[in-house]
């Protein structure tokens, strides 16, 4: 047996630190706890924005006019129904995880869209925009439907946000529970190359289509290193109920080996800046519900039992206390990760239209260990 000849190769597992191409569309520096959409601090975006101007920033490169963003929300809210034939596809696949749902049919999309084989910047951007807008509907008629209720019709009096639930649950949501899924749409619209952004880049390297980057995104989002964190930060904080048996179930949590979700980042080594916004309105949504334990709970684990993994660099991240804000609006758990998608479509097209910009094919190496020039022996000799 032959063995691979020594060589020099430096390894960047799971491609750290290396930079793959250059971009316009967010900053991010993880010592200091800092995101900037095209310039714009997360924190003035989060506080004084909207999704809809916040999507027309990222596709459009500036910050919209008045006239600029009611024409542009105007276009949004117009683009929000989805096929017939989309529909059922949700009715036959409806057991799937959401997910899966979601995938499919973005994928199903690809078939009724007149612009699928068109990758001009420009008809990027209006495909990104009636994704955008159709994903909702989809999440919000699959819910419908496997209730064994009908779809709702979207709403073009409302907003984004305000629509979105509205499909949920069958009635105009109130101020406060429109503004914190604005809010949360915001803070997960963009972030640089993380998992599912990347996918979109791969596949559009290839001069793939955007219907086939994004559902590729959706299938990286799925996994629960990526996206699923939120689902699983409110199932540890049911579990442990009552903010006095916090540090027991992390005692257990612990010593186990296991980790307590909603922590860490691979970027950030101080705050995820997106974490403070939805800190806030976890606390008050939780009053305004009747429902504090669930944020005292939540505090618990951030201020005093993780509190001394802040010296390695460990701290909360966007997904500790999305997964509240979700539980209080009453939106099924499973469907936590599905909304961080509808958020991250205009950042996945933005990445798209970058990667088409300047394309490379994106084809990394491996360093192959194995054996070499192994004899080949005809199957009839094989012992």
């Amino acid at each position: 047996m032959t063995m691979t000849t020594a060589r020099k190769v430096e390894l960047r597992r799971g491609l750290k630190d290396v930079y793959l191409d250059t971009t316009e569309a967010s900053f991010i520096d993880g010592g200091v706890g800092k995101l900037l959409y095209r310039g714009y601090n997360i924190h003035d975006l989060a506080e004084q924005s909207t999704f809809e101007e916040v999507v027309y920033l990222l596709l459009r490169g500036k910050l919209p006019t008045p006239r600029e963003l009611e024409a542009f929300d105007a276009g949004l809210r117009a683009e929000r129904s989805i096929p017939r034939g989309v529909v059922e596809i949700i009715q036959r696949v409806k057991d799937a995880h959401p997910m899966d749902v979601l995938r499919t049919a973005v994928s199903a999309l690809a078939a009724f869209d007149p612009e699928v084989k068109d990758n001009s910047k420009e008809a990027l951007v209006r495909k990104g925009l009636r994704l955008t807008a159709q994903a909702p509907t989809i999440v919000a008629a699959l819910e419908r439907i496997r209730k064994g209720l009908r779809p709702v019709e979207p709403n073009p009096k409302l907003n984004h946000a305000g629509n979105f639930l509205y499909m949920l649950f069958g009635k105009e949501p109130d101020e406060e529970a429109a503004g914190v899924m604005d809010v949360d749409f915001i803070l997960h619209a963009e972030h640089g190359a993380n998992a599912s952004a990347f996918t979109a880049r791969v596949v559009a390297s290839t001069l793939s289509d955007l219907h086939s980057a994004v559902v590729a995104a959706i299938g990286a989002l799925k996994g629960p290193a990526h996206g699923g964190a939120a689902e699983e930060v409110m199932k540890m904080v049911k579990e442990v109920a009552d903010p006095e048996r916090a540090r027991a179930y992390a005692d257990a949590l612990l010593s186990r080996g296991d980790r307590v979700m909603g922590f860490g980042h691979r970027v950030y080594k101080a705050e995820d800046p997106r974490a403070r916004h939805l800190r806030e309105r976890s606390r008050r949504l939780g009053e305004v519900k009747g429902q504090p334990q669930w944020f005292q709970i939540l505090q618990r684990f951030e201020d005093e039992i993780m509190f001394p993994y802040r010296a390695k660099g460990i701290y909360v991240n966007v997904d500790f206390y999305a997964g509240s804000i979700y539980y209080l609006l009453g939106i099924p758990e499973d469907l936590f990760v599905s909304i961080f998608a509808l958020g991250r479509i205009p950042g996945w097209t933005l990445q798209v239209v970058e990667q088409y910009t300047n394309n490379m094919l994106i084809r990394p190496l491996l360093e192959y260990t194995g054996p070499m020039d192994l004899p080949f022996v005809p199957i009839g000799q094989r012992g």
